[in-house]
């Protein structure tokens, strides 16, 4: 969907740049960050 690769997306985790959302045992990425992320990358 994204075209961002699993370890990539940890990484930008990592790094900060996507937010994330624990609930319970479930790791979540609010929509916000996702359109946020994809707008910088688009720019690139």
């Amino acid at each position: 969907m994204t075209g961002i690769g699993r370890s990539k997306l940890y990484e930008l985790i990592q790094e900060g740049e996507v937010e994330i959302v624990k609930i319970g045992s479930a790791t979540l990425i609010p929509i916000a960050s996702l359109e946020r992320l994809l707008e910088r990358h688009k720019k690139c």
